[in-house]
């Protein structure tokens, strides 16, 4: 019989249902696979949006996405880790092979989430097998993913801030230099200061913004938002817009940078901003949530919208530009996080997110 490792996880058992913290089993790594042992895994909108089924994945599943550990075994063939190596999980890895790879652009990889159909873990109390969430069930004290979803941890960061880099920062960073490609001097709008946009607030203040707008329902989060580098905080309200010309002369912001997913939101971001101006879209919206233009705007306006997916990132290429900007102090991972957490308190942290309170909780192994 095959040996099978026990940890504890939070599982989500059916759409809208509570997470459940229970035992589960993990096989040994197979050919191609490693098991790694959690230090720290972030709690994203991302995972709530899969546990009310607003983004579908196959159920009962270990959600997760963003996090960093040690390996503690390989599989067969397994030569780029090995056995105590600090680790990134990367929830998307690409193939290099389908068409947007093929195109450089591998946010959009085809195959990103073709792995986590061969991972087998299963509920200890009945054996039920479960699905890891987005590749790589990270609430979990240990997992088993595939050698492709792992970056070597960047030396001189703490394995707990590193997970951060797995989701929020590379979204965030992505969404600014990537997506929106802001230019120093240019003015900057962000909506919604959860852990993305203060991941984003951070970017911006990197890439040189003249002028940074936050713009949040929570009058809670303006402090966080001014730490991380907002010049100016708005509370979101129907006049945001119109407050956020004023503030730039009565022109808008160059940029605006989406984090919510909401079409009210998408709508007045892209009101914000000047003509010509650019709204890069991070979070992720509902099938309901419908945003409306006119023809004659759009044609008026001469305005940029656009989808942003993992912050149009290449992990590979981009984990150890961040990693020097926060060694260098320009980025601080440590002021994402506004609540540590073990893995009990991911529903509460889960209420938290709908309220609109706080910034990246984090649960710590």
């Amino acid at each position: 019989m095959a040996v099978r490792t026990a940890v504890r996880a939070a599982v989500v058992p059916a759409v809208g249902a509570p997470l459940e913290v229970t035992g589960i089993e993990l096989p040994e790594p197979g050919p191609g696979q490693v098991r790694v042992r959690l230090a720290a895994a972030g709690v994203c909108h991302s995972d709530l949006s899969l546990s009310n089924g607003t983004m579908r994945v196959p159920l009962p599943a270990v959600l997760g996405h963003e996090g960093a550990g040690t390996v503690v075994a390989v599989g067969e063939g397994v030569t780029h880790v090995a056995p105590g190596d600090a680790v990134v999980l990367n929830w998307a890895p690409s193939c290099g092979t389908c068409h947007a790879c093929s195109l450089g652009e591998v946010w959009l990889c085809a195959n990103a989430l073709a792995g986590a159909a061969n991972l087998h873990a299963r509920r200890a109390d009945d054996g039920t097998d479960l699905h890891p969430g987005l590749n790589v069930a990270a609430f979990a004290e240990e997992t088993v993913v595939s050698a492709s979803c792992l970056l070597p941890a960047p030396e001189g960061i703490p394995l707990t801030e590193a997970a951060l880099l797995g989701c929020a920062v590379l979204t965030g960073y992505g969404a600014v230099h990537h997506s929106a490609k802001v230019r120093e001097g240019e003015t900057v709008a962000v909506f919604g200061a959860g852990g993305v946009g203060l991941a984003t607030l951070q970017a911006a203040r990197i890439a040189g913004a003249s002028k940074i707008v936050a713009v949040d329902v929570s009058p809670d989060k303006e402090e966080l938002a001014r730490a991380a580098g907002a010049t100016d905080y708005l509370l979101a309200s129907d006049t945001t817009a119109r407050e956020i010309r004023a503030l730039t002369g009565k022109q808008g912001v160059d940029v605006a940078v989406e984090c919510v997913g909401r079409a009210a939101t998408i709508r007045t971001a892209w009101e914000s901003t000047r003509r010509g101006g650019r709204t890069t879209v991070v979070g992720i919206g509902g099938k309901d949530q419908q945003v409306t233009f006119n023809a004659l705007e759009i044609f008026h306006w001469g305005r940029t919208l656009s989808g942003c997916v993992y912050g149009n990132a290449d992990p590979a290429r981009d984990l150890p530009v961040i990693a020097a900007h926060a060694r260098a102090g320009r980025l601080d991972l440590g002021a994402l996080v506004t609540e540590r957490i073990a893995l009990d308190g991911i529903p509460a942290a889960f209420e938290n997110m709908l309220a609109g309170k706080g910034g990246r909780a984090l649960v710590v192994f």
